[in-house]
């Protein structure tokens, strides 16, 4: 059987990567930073990593994948990522009454919420 450990993101800035998820989704370092990679790992319990990875490709206008976060609070919640430097997306795919919030995090990287 397999499990999903980590999911790898790129990014153009992976210090600035680093503190907008940890601050997000209340991660810490597995170890120490490096210029170009850390893993990320929830503060309180087992969960999945999260690992920016230093990337100089350009981002894609509709990412092949995304991460979809889930909240009892969806209002509140988009408004502090928003805070912490997430940016809203014209998203012309939206359906007639969505029940979810397209974002995109400080390095571009699309995440639905």
């Amino acid at each position: 059987m397999v499990r999903i450990g980590t999911v790898v993101m790129g990014a153009s800035d992976v210090e600035r990567a680093a503190a907008f998820w940890k601050a997000a989704l209340r991660y810490t370092e597995r170890e120490p930073a490096t210029d170009d990679w850390v893993v990320l790992v929830p503060v309180e319990g087992p969960g999945v990593g999260l690992s920016p990875g230093r990337s100089v490709t350009p981002v894609q206008e509709v990412p092949r994948v995304h991460l979809d976060l889930y909240s009892d609070t969806q209002e509140a919640e988009v408004e502090r990522l928003v805070g912490l430097g997430a940016e809203r997306v014209a998203w012309e795919l939206y359906p007639p009454d969505p029940d979810f919030v397209v974002l995109a995090d400080p390095n571009t990287s699309d995440y639905r919420f």
